[in-house]
């Protein structure tokens, strides 16, 4: 079961995250710990030659592992990434990407998990992620909360 909805996801993206317009991001699927993203390509996050921005796919890795941990910890805005390390495996088409983040560890003050990134519809991936993300200590989090 999942500490926050698809709904939640989205409103507190609206209202919280005005950095992530640009990317439109859509979470397509929650699990706990897990979380399915999808980023539509529009032309502000093309690059010359047509393709996706490689700081649009990373923003995706990021995006997608906050909401893999909001996922298993709720809705805990503050949570941040402490380290996001990517490999740009193939050139991405210029259409949607798909993000999946599964967290590979979550303890009281650290997550760990990783990202693969593919094209709709297909299964090649175009970028893989792995990311750290800090999570408030429990007074910050009922404080904030």
């Amino acid at each position: 079961m999942t500490l926050i909805t698809i709904e939640q996801v989205n409103e507190l993206t609206r209202e919280r995250l005005p950095f992530t317009k640009p990317y439109a991001f859509n979470v397509l699927q929650l699990k706990h710990g897990e979380a399915k993203v999808a980023m539509p390509a529009n032309e502000e996050i093309l690059r010359p030659g047509g393709t996706i921005a490689g700081p649009a796919m990373m923003a995706l890795a990021d995006y997608a592992i906050y909401v893999a941990v909001m996922s298993a910890i709720g809705p805990v805005e503050m949570a941040v990434t402490t380290n996001l390390n990517v490999n740009f495996l193939h050139r991405p088409p210029p259409g949607e990407l798909v993000a999946w983040a599964k967290l590979l560890k979550l303890g009281k003050r650290l997550a760990i998990a990783s990202v693969d990134i593919t094209a709709r519809n297909e299964d090649s991936l175009v970028a893989h992620a792995t990311g750290t993300y800090s999570i408030p200590p429990t007074r910050e989090i009922q404080s904030n909360g």
